[in-house]
């Protein structure tokens, strides 16, 4: 099926041919012609499956044709939990609708210039991107005009609420027209996500996407067992001197834990940088910027950054800190992996945390496969039940430890002095 099959018709479809989009993904086919139709949607969908597309082709599609109401204001309104995912999402708008006559978007996350946000507001805009709270403050200032929107997507929902927006959520919506068409993106659509569905859409339909993060990527999965901070510590030094390791995303579970495992990796003479939330929007844009253009071999990040990096380049996830909760970790192995290439994913687990290793594999349904790195096993062996039939696994790249030739350098930061960093310019 292609995506004229679907009902993209040009210049949409003009500019997916000339990038080389041929095979629309599930979700884009079962999203893409209901969308068209006018139907509301609830979307379980997770990270990896061509979501953005399939709401944003048919939300575009839309505008080619003439508005139904005058105005100034947007005709899509999109809403999404971080502002990195905000600004991919533009992107991402301005992308597919290249071909579109006039097409004006704007972002509205906090972090940035706020001046700059107000005199966007007064031209007239197509499409906003926004996270709920700023969207929130230019609305009570009465800068917001939804007099002619069509179409509200909420981006990521749980994770939205999640983070505490419920309240931003529901006051935004009030203020939209009720004919409106609603799209809603979800890892999951139980609990309170139901709950929000319920109260926003009107018959909607439901497309439920399988949640294997690595059936659509090729993604090696490894645990490894540590004794305590030391000893995570010497094996996070020695993952990242492997060999094959090109750049890395380290995921830490707190803003303070970030910045110190920042400081102790570039005392270890890596190029680190940090991302969480509260750096300012240019700093966190000049961050991912240098981690795109491969200045940066290390990312360490809270989990803002599970849902909005999309670097082809990441050859590696390691999860410093165990995620809380398994949808979490979906989205942050989902870093990995991407554009058709292969990823290493290593989650570094003290033996009181084993409960969590198998809520992940009953969410995935997949087995992570318990490894060593020699010389750096763990005192306490972890008894784990065997793989499940049929699971292939690769050799771990993480095994061995090896060292990268060339230039010496420290042990790292537990004194595992097996390996030396070679000089790549990262």
């Amino acid at each position: 099926m292609s995506f004229s099959e679907l009902g993209i018709g040009s210049p949409m479809l003009d500019t997916l041919v000339a990038a080389g989009y041929t095979e629309p993904t599930a979700v884009q086919k079962a999203a893409i012609p209901a969308a068209l139709a006018g139907a509301d949607l609830l979307v379980s969908s997770h990270t990896g499956s061509g979501k953005t597309a399939a709401f944003m082709l048919p939300s575009l599609q839309r505008l080619a044709g003439t508005p139904g109401r005058a105005g100034r204001g947007p005709r899509v309104l999109v809403l999404a939990p971080t502002r990195e995912l905000a600004m991919q999402v533009n992107k991402a708008a301005l992308s597919y609708g290249q071909g579109l006559r006039r097409l004006h978007t704007l972002t509205l996350v906090g972090g940035t210039p706020y001046g700059q946000q107000i005199r966007m507001l007064e031209r007239p805009v197509d499409v906003v991107v926004a996270t709920p709270g700023r969207l929130l403050d230019h609305m009570s200032s009465g800068r917001v005009d939804f007099s002619r929107l069509e179409t509200l997507v909420l981006d990521e929902a749980d994770r939205m609420l999640d983070m505490g927006f419920l309240a931003d959520i529901e006051a935004i919506v009030a203020q939209t027209p009720a004919d409106r068409q609603t799209l809603m993106f979800s890892a999951t659509l139980d609990g309170v996500v139901g709950q929000l569905a319920r109260r926003l859409t009107r018959d909607p339909r439901r497309i439920d996407i399988a949640a294997t993060p690595t059936r659509g990527a090729d993604i090696e999965q490894i645990l490894l067992f540590a004794d305590d901070m030391a000893h995570k510590t010497r094996l996070l030094d020695a993952l990242l001197r492997d060999a094959e390791m090109q750049q890395c995303v380290v995921f830490a579970a707190t803003k303070r834990s970030t910045e110190e495992l920042c400081g102790l990796l570039a005392d270890s003479g890596f190029s680190v940088a940090a991302l969480h939330g509260d750096m300012q929007q240019g700093q966190r844009t000049r961050t991912l910027q240098r981690l795109r253009d491969g200045h940066t071999q290390v990312l360490v990040a809270t989990d803002v950054a599970a849902r909005g990096i999309d670097v082809a380049g990441i050859s590696h996830v390691i999860n410093f800190d165990a995620p809380r909760q398994a949808e979490d970790y979906v989205h942050r192995i989902g870093r990995t992996g991407r554009a058709g290439r292969s990823g290493v994913a290593v989650t570094l687990m003290g033996h009181h945390e084993r409960h969590r290793v198998l809520d992940i594999e009953r969410y995935t349904g997949q087995p992570i496969r318990v490894d060593v790195i020699p010389g750096l096993e763990p005192v306490r062996r972890a008894p784990r039940p065997a793989a499940k039939p049929g699971y292939r696994g690769r050799p771990s790249a993480a095994a061995g430890g090896r060292g990268r030739p060339g230039a010496g350098g420290r042990g790292g930061h537990g004194g595992h002095g097996g390996a030396q960093r070679r000089n790549t310019g990262w």
